[in-house]
C-alpha cells in the first residue's frame, strides 16, 4: 500500500510573504505527522524562497518519520545535505525563475555528476531518489549511478484534461513503476497530484510513496492541516488498497 509524504514548502512561503516568524514549517510538520504522513518533504532552494537551513536543521531534529529533502546538485547544497544528514533526498532540476519544479532531472546527460552525489550521500546513510520523467533512458541513469529510488513526475498526468490523455499518461506511468522495478529501484511518485486526481494515479500498483504539497496546503486554510493531510492519506488508502 501506498504512503504519503508531505511536502511543507508552502507553509514557509506564506510566512516569507510577510518576512515574519509565522507560519511555522516545523510545526506544519508535526500536524502532518500527528495526521499519520509517513514522510515530511521540503526543498531547499539555492534562492531560499520558501525553506530555509534553520527549517532544515530544526525539522532533522524534531521529524519522526521520513525527513525527505528535495535538492539540487548544486555544491553549496550537497554540502548542506552531508551535514544535515536527512533519511532522503530527491534530486531535482531548479532554475530560478519557475514557480515551482518543472519537468525531470535530466540524468543520462549528467551521469557523472549524478554518480557523485549519489556516492557522498550514501557515506553518510542517507538514500537517494531522482525526480524523473517516467522515461527509460532516465531511469537506466538513475539506476546505474547507484540511486535506490526514482520519484515519477505525475505533471503531464496532473495537467491533462482529455481522456484519452490522461490513459496515455498513466499508461507512461505504468511501464516507468516496471521499468524501475526491473532495475531494483523504489518507485515514488509526485507533482500535482490533488485530492481530485489521486485516484488513478493510486490505483497504480508498485508506487510506494506519493509527495504532495500544494493541494494539501491549499485545503489546509480550510481545515486545518492534520484534517487535510489525514484527508489525503484516508484517499490513497482507499484507492491504492482497490
Amino acid at each position: 500500500m501506498a504512503v504519503l509524504n508531505v511536502n511543507i514548502d508552502h507553509v514557509a512561503t506564506v510566512r516569507q510573504a510577510r518576512l515574519t516568524n509565522e507560519p511555522d514549517p516545523v510545526w506544519a510538520a508535526a500536524e502532518c505527522e500527528l495526521a499519520g504522513a509517513n514522510g515530511i518533504t521540503v526543498h531547499l532552494r539555492q534562492d531560499r524562497r520558501h525553506i530555509c537551513d534553520r527549517d532544515v536543521r530544526l525539522l532533522r531534529e524534531t521529524v519522526a518519520c521520513k525527513l525527505n529533502l528535495e535538492m539540487c546538485m548544486a555544491e553549496p547544497i550537497v554540502k548542506i545535505a552531508e551535514k544535515i544528514r536527512p533519511d532522503q533526498i530527491t534530486l531535482v532540476p531548479e532554475r530560478r525563475q519557475e514557480l515551482t519544479t518543472e519537468g525531470g532531472l535530466e540524468c543520462a546527460k549528467n551521469k557523472k555528476r549524478l554518480a557523485e552525489v549519489v556516492k557522498r550521500m550514501h557515506k553518510k546513510g542517507i538514500l537517494v531518489s531522482t525526480f524523473i520523467r517516467p522515461d527509460k533512458e532516465q531511469i537506466k541513469a538513475s539506476a546505474e549511478t547507484g540511486c535506490d529510488a526514482v520519484e515519477l513526475h505525475t505533471g503531464k498526468y496532473a495537467n491533462a484534461r482529455a481522456q484519452r490523455t490522461i490513459e496515455r499518461c498513466l499508461n507512461e506511468l505504468a511501464f516507468g513503476r516496471d521499468f524501475a522495478a526491473e532495475n531494483k529501484l523504489v518507485v515514488h511518485a509526485g507533482h500535482g497530484l490533488t485530492y481530485r486526481n489521486i485516484a488513478d494515479v493510486a490505483k497504480i500498483k508498485g508506487l510506494c510513496e506519493f509527495n504532495i504539497g500544494h493541494s494539501i496546503i491549499a485545503r489546509s486554510i480550510f481545515v486545518g492541516i492534520r484534517q487535510a493531510a489525514a484527508e489525503m492519506i484516508e484517499l490513497i488508502n482507499r484507492y491504492s488498497t482497490d
